[in-house]
């Protein structure tokens, strides 16, 4: 991967199965955050889940079928460098590429709980946080315990596409036109 000199957004995620929505979030945060390129981190777990996915390279091969893109990249460097959290991811990042300028990408779903992520003080101290908009998390998003906390530390919506640029402690959260599907709803069917 070729980063040096961009700006990126690292989208982690167990993506069991990706779909359309997936695309759609990245596109729109490659949009409101000014991003040249977005990571989609396929985990090989998510710890605060009970059940684990499905194996990595399905996944993989799952999130390659469904979109082509040089804005998108594919990437299962956690299950190859053995990174289980994503405190450790960003280090990862931070210290091969220090000429990169990354953002975090999140739902709302995900900002909502993510005070229970290990080292979560760490990671919006350390990486600028771009947050959209999910289906019935908005608000819980928003008034989420990291939210509360890190209130001053947030940025106007129309101030986004300055996001790569700003220090940190830094947040953004952004509507975007929603679409109403989900992984475990995929995987019900």
């Amino acid at each position: 991967m070729f980063l040096d000199n961009k700006k990126i957004g690292l989208f982690g995620g167990s993506f069991d199965p990706a779909h359309l929505g997936h695309v759609n979030f990245s596109f729109e945060a490659a949009k409101h955050f000014n991003l040249d390129q977005v990571i989609w981190l396929i985990s090989p777990g998510n710890p605060l889940k009970p059940k684990a996915p499905e194996p990595i390279v399905s996944r993989v091969t799952g999130a390659k079928n469904i979109i082509s893109s040089p804005k998108i990249i594919i990437s299962s460097v956690e299950a190859e460098k053995g990174l289980r959290y994503s405190w450790e991811t960003l280090d990862f990042f931070f210290h091969n590429y220090p000429k990169t300028k990354f953002v975090w990408l999140m739902g709302s779903d995900n900002l909502a709980q993510f005070h229970l992520w290990k080292n979560w003080r760490w990671i919006i101290e350390s990486c600028p946080i771009g947050v959209l908009a999910r289906p019935n998390s908005r608000q819980t998003g928003l008034n989420s315990k990291a939210a509360r906390i890190y209130k001053n530390y947030r940025i106007p919506a129309n101030a986004g596409r300055c996001l790569p640029y700003s220090t940190s402690p830094v947040w953004c959260f952004a509507n975007m036109p929603l679409m109403n599907i989900s992984s475990s709803d995929i995987r019900k069917k």
